[in-house]
């Protein structure tokens, strides 16, 4: 029998203690859509830490170790400069505080094109390094050969059409896509290919949402929409974006609370309380007994 645990916040801040959970598995993601219809959407979120995984994991059936970590931690650019190590170290701080979600971590850009062979080697260091369930990769029909390769090998594969980010250098920006018919046509045909080569769901972002529509019931896989539409399978935001950290945000992005203007505010009353030196005081300083 097989023990799980949960991070006890109330009691330590990286303390483990039983707790009768059962992690979800890949083959019940890809269960959820049966003969063309999900009952119940999947939920998906981004984490990047083991605190954010605890706050997100119960409510969630997956969460993603999004290389938007380049952006949203590190502040970089783009997701391009994103490596294996800040993907591999991000992702078993997730796996490490969470007990319910699949974990679904990144491959970063230049980790997985040249060749199948060079997208196992970086998946199992992955896989290795952060105990997450599944990878996640960029590309169509291209990277059909590889997903086939990874899924033969026991690695799950979410795919990802439509906007793809770490082609944004090709693409000439975050614009949505499948506006024209040629571009329609290869969205869908994307997301066919990679259903076929194994792909367990597909991330279909910034897509028209009738073309986003027709790429949910061209795959037997489930879809997982952002930006996409409500009759995908499934959503992700980056939870940052969906918290209301950053001033702009996406079209696609709803803001479920405004954490940004809560953190700002708790700032400006601790610069206060400091520098009129009314904190702290006696509730947190230690007086000799």
């Amino acid at each position: 029998m097989s023990t799980t645990f949960q991070i006890d916040t109330a009691t330590s801040r990286a303390n483990p203690t039983p707790a009768p959970l059962r992690r979800l598995t890949v083959p019940a993601i890809r269960a959820r859509k049966q003969d063309g219809v999900t009952q119940e959407p999947i939920v998906m979120l981004t984490a990047y830490t083991a605190r954010q995984a605890q706050l997100l994991d119960a409510h969630c059936d997956m969460l993603l170790v999004g290389d938007s970590l380049g952006q949203v931690i590190y502040g970089l650019p783009s997701t391009i400069p994103v490596t294996l190590e800040m993907m591999a170290n991000h992702a078993a701080a997730v796996v490490r505080g969470s007990f319910h979600s699949v974990i679904v971590v990144d491959m970063p850009f230049g980790s997985y094109e040249q060749s199948p062979q060079q997208a196992f080697e970086s998946a199992t260091y992955l896989l290795k390094a952060s105990g997450a369930a599944a990878v996640k990769l960029e590309g169509g029909e291209a990277m059909a050969e590889t997903v086939a390769f990874l899924n033969q090998r026991g690695i799950p594969v979410v795919g990802h059409v439509g906007l793809t980010p770490q082609a944004v250098n090709v693409l000439g920006g975050y614009m949505a896509r499948g506006r024209s018919d040629a571009e329609a046509e290869k969205i869908v045909n994307d997301a066919r290919a990679l259903d076929e080569a194994g792909c367990f769901s597909i991330v279909v972002e910034g897509v028209v949402e009738p073309i986003a529509i027709a790429a949910t019931r061209a795959v037997s896989c489930p879809t997982i929409g952002i930006g996409g539409s409500a009759q995908c399978d499934g959503q992700v935001l980056v939870t940052e974006d969906m918290l209301g950290m950053f001033e702009r945000v996406p079209r696609f992005v709803k803001r479920y609370e405004k954490i940004g203007e809560i953190i700002e505010a708790a700032a400006v009353r601790y610069a206060e309380e400091v520098r009129s030196r009314a904190f702290p005081g006696p509730e947190q300083t230690y007086q000799p007994k």
